[in-house]
């Protein structure tokens, strides 16, 4: 793995555990939420994260996107479907979203040169 990709997980990792020992009910819930709105229903996995890729892009907060790039190469979205994505999601947010688009065109180089 990347040591890009690793150094994100890891700190996210971190982080999260940090953050729920705390257990503040509001916050689990927040995550939970978050996790029950990602898990396959009337829209399929590769769908959900490629709206939240387009999403987080638009909002521009970097750590969503490279959480969503991860898990749709995990999920086996090819480079074009993500792309496509992204393009849509510069279309919408404007050329404010161009350094983070950048960004993920280079956490999508590191997936995959991990493999």
């Amino acid at each position: 793995m990347s040591n890009k990709v690793q150094e994100f997980n890891d700190y996210r990792a971190k982080m999260n555990d940090k953050i729920l020992a705390d257990n503040n009910k509001i916050i689990k819930r927040i995550f939970n939420l978050d996790t029950n709105a990602f898990a396959e229903g009337a829209l399929d996995l590769k769908t959900k994260e490629l709206l939240g890729l387009v999403a987080s892009t638009v909002l521009r907060c970097d750590d969503c996107v490279k959480y969503h790039l991860e898990t749709a190469y995990n999920l086996g979205l090819k480079k074009e479907e993500v792309v496509e994505a992204l393009g849509i999601a510069t279309l919408v947010g404007g050329t404010i979203v161009i350094p983070h688009l950048r960004r993920a065109y280079e956490f999508w180089d590191d997936l995959e040169s991990q493999s």
